[in-house]
């Protein structure tokens, strides 16, 4: 894990991210936190339940499951010398966009929580790259997409790593708290 203990997961929709911060946390020798950000009410759709199931199927019987908290810095703070799984920042900011006043008031949440982490708690943070597609049509869309973006780069400034997981793979795009140069071979 890195020295601040924040490690961002980003890339698209079925790209393999939940799977990447999922085998990192098993390496910790630390207990584990799965803050699970998309609400469990009656409301959820079949596919979403079914998603969450497959979900919680691979994750390890041990693990502490914080599901319908949206108060990430209560749930940073109350976990001392853990490691929290957040999966995933987008459904969080989609929580919070419905709560809170403005875009504003959302990211000034989130920084507040990051910049507040103790330093015992490690913090794996899985987020959807949702700017690479298309233009949204309405404004709503637009402003969520927007979100994202800025909240992406918000933590990525905080964390000490990040990776970028497409197809699967995953790429460094930064280590000990500086982006990674990759070497592309011209063929």
């Amino acid at each position: 894990m890195n020295s601040n203990g924040i490690h961002l997961v980003i890339g698209g929709s079925r790209s393999g991210k939940s799977e990447r911060a999922e085998q990192l946390v098993k390496q910790c020798q630390v207990p584990v936190s799965y803050m699970a950000t998309c609400r469990r009410d009656p409301s959820v759709d079949e596919e979403m339940r079914e998603r969450i199931q497959k979900h919680k199927q691979r994750r390890p019987a041990e693990w502490e499951l914080v599901e319908n908290r949206f108060d990430l810095a209560e749930v940073l703070q109350e976990r001392p010398d853990r490691v929290i799984l957040m999966d995933c920042l987008t459904l969080w900011l989609a929580e919070r966009l419905g709560k809170l006043d403005s875009v504003q008031a959302v990211l000034d949440e989130l920084n507040a929580a990051l910049e507040g982490k103790p330093a015992s708690t490690r913090l794996v943070v899985v987020s959807n790259e949702v700017g690479s597609g298309i233009v949204p049509c309405t404004a709503s869309t637009r402003r969520f997409r927007d979100l994202s973006g800025w909240a992406n780069q918000a933590v990525a400034r905080h964390a000490e790593k990040v990776d970028w997981i497409t197809a699967g793979l995953w790429v460094p795009l930064k280590r000990k708290g500086k982006a990674c140069h990759l070497d592309m071979e011209v063929i």
